[in-house]
């Protein structure tokens, strides 16, 4: 059982392209676990398609050492290889003078490797000045090995090469050429989603081109020999384990237009006595349960599938009357607004558009409004299912949702911007809904009272 990290000198080094490629190489002959450092949904999407795994988060400002590591530890469990993606540049996390947050951050906590990305596009000579600013930068941090992109040919590889192993004293394992070929298909709010994705031949036609045009370019046992020993983990660990008996229904809504999900909430859920069943806000009826989950996405993208199925919507906004639990997350939040609109120039529409969504909370959503990409700390004041406690977690989205002025709040923000202003987690009955992002291991102790929530009510 080994491990490695793949990161990059900067974002848009093409580290995630590469990241995915050597996953799907490695897939091939190995059980590859896959992480993404940060709180990102889209890339983990990518590397559980390719591996058939799912891929865990990890980040140290969201985290405490102790989860960050019991999430790698749970994870490694029956693999043979650990690939962990970074975030950015190896050294951008939540702070100008710490490492918090950085890909740099966990390669330190979990003693691995780091495979560097250098994008070398127009330079040679000074690639190697970056490598050995990267070295010298932090001298804990294990740079073992380098991947040039965006070379140009032969006398450019050459060049680059010769520089960063005879300064840097590391080898280059591989030099991916500029090509159109390796760019994903993005939207505004970066890749398309590979749940959604992958229903399209061309896009996964994509994937099946940049990783063999990665293959062409690196050398991947050179790759294997620079990952290290993953020391013993533990066999099983509580926090992770199905509690003996399930005696709570959650549905969580998983499809098109919601599917940013961490892996580790599906574990969280059944170690806290809950069964959980999936549904499509788009395509299904309302399953009968004891509580709800919206998660993240793209709802704006499905705005008429998501308006046409009218008895959902209805269903959804009964059940969250009666008080049953309700717990929403970005796009979900959304969904449960009176309706989303749209301003004219968006997605290329010369007129605004606006389609009727679930109305548990009046007002509506607008899009798009200023992008917001950020870490978000807080404290949660009991006012809703998922109780009290300081939290932390992000935020990422290109909407405002608009709310009358007698709206409660459950969260109090002391780091990024929530529905209005410092306030988010608005509340009506027993639903929720927040444009933070909870991570649900870090935050298992609200996710625990919304069970505890969605149990007592179901028993009266």
């Amino acid at each position: 059982m080994r491990a490695l990290m793949v990161s990059g000198d900067r974002s848009g080094s093409g580290k995630t392209s590469i990241s995915l490629a050597i996953a799907a190489l490695l897939s091939r002959e190995l059980t590859v676990q896959t992480f993404k450092v940060g709180m990102d949904y889209i890339d983990p999407s990518y590397l559980t398609g390719v591996t058939g795994r799912p891929c865990r988060n990890l980040d140290t400002f969201v985290m405490a050492q102790e989860d960050l590591a019991r999430i790698f530890a749970h994870g490694m469990r029956g693999a043979e290889m650990g690939l962990v993606e970074g975030v950015r540049g190896l050294y951008e996390g939540a702070e100008s003078l710490g490492d918090t947050g950085s890909s740099a951050a966990v390669a330190k906590l979990l003693k691995i490797p780091v495979v560097l990305v250098v994008s070398a596009r127009s330079i040679t000579r000074s690639a190697a000045a970056i490598v050995r600013g990267f070295q010298s930068f932090d001298p804990e941090i294990d740079i073992r090995g380098i991947i040039l992109n965006n070379v140009s040919g032969p006398q450019h590889i050459r060049k680059a090469t010769e520089a960063i192993e005879h300064h840097c004293g590391i080898p280059v394992i591989g030099a991916v050429p500029r090509q159109p070929a390796m760019e994903l298909a993005m939207r505004h709010l970066g890749l398309v989603p590979y749940l959604e994705g992958k229903t399209a031949p061309s896009f996964l036609k994509r994937i099946e081109d940049v990783t063999a045009m990665v293959g062409d370019h690196i050398d991947l046992e050179a790759l294997l020999d620079l990952a290290v020993p993953v020391t013993t983990l533990p066999a099983t660990d509580p926090l992770f384990q199905p509690a003996d008996a399930h005696d709570t229904t959650i549905a969580v809504a998983l499809d098109e237009a919601f599917n940013f999900y961490y892996a580790d909430l599906f574990d969280i859920l059944n170690s806290e006595g809950a069964e959980v069943i999936t549904f499509s806000p788009i395509h299904d009826q309302l399953p009968e349960a004891d509580g709800y989950i919206f998660g993240g996405g793209y709802p704006e993208l499905f705005l008429h599938e998501l308006e046409a199925n009218d008895r959902m919507r209805e269903a959804v906004c009964e059940r969250s009357r009666e008080g049953v639990p309700v717990y929403a997350e970005c796009g979900g939040l959304m969904y449960l607004t009176g309706a989303i609109r749209t301003k004219a120039g968006w997605q290329g529409s010369d007129h605004e558009v606006s389609c009727r969504m679930c109305g548990v909370f009046e007002g509506e959503t607008i899009m798009p409004a200023r992008r917001i990409v950020s870490y978000v700390e807080g404290e949660s004041h009991g006012k809703s299912p998922l109780g009290g406690g300081h939290f932390r977690g992000h935020e990422f989205h290109y909407s405002d949702v608009n709310l009358p002025e007698d709206t409660r709040f459950s969260y109090l923000l002391s780091r990024g911007k929530g529905i209005r202003g410092q306030l988010d987690g608005a509340v009506r009955d027993n639903t929720i809904g927040s444009y933070t992002h909870l991570h649900p291991v870090s935050s298992r102790g609200m996710f625990a009272s919304f069970i505890a929530s969605c149990r007592a009510r179901a028993r009266g």
